[in-house]
Formats: C-alpha cells, structure tokens, sequence
C-alpha cells in the first residue's frame, strides 16, 4: 500500500511545520486582540415559574 509509504511526504511535512513554527507563528503572534475578554458578574436571577394551560 503506497499510503502508508511516508518516504515522499515525511520531509515535505516535516518542512511546513519547520517553516510554521520559525517563520509565520513569531510574526502572528505579536498581534494584538481588539477585544479583551471580560470577566462578567454572574448575577444569579430568580425565575419565573412556568403557568401551566391545564393546571
């Protein structure tokens, strides 16, 4: 089975993720997010009781 072969493509893979983690990740990763997630105060609320038609 030639699938299972990885002669072909194990430097072709092991090129991407050389050239992805030296070259692209440290260009991407400075950026800044435009939002900054927030913590919220999770306000308990009291709920309403569900009426019913046949009771």
């Amino acid at each position: 089975m030639p699938q299972l072969n990885p002669n072909p493509w194990f430097l072709t893979m092991l090129a991407t993720w050389m050239i992805f983690l030296l070259i692209i990740q440290p260009k991407l990763l400075p950026f800044t997010h435009t939002n900054h997630p927030t913590n919220k105060t999770n306000t308990p609320s009291k709920p309403t009781p569900w009426t019913w038609p046949w009771t």
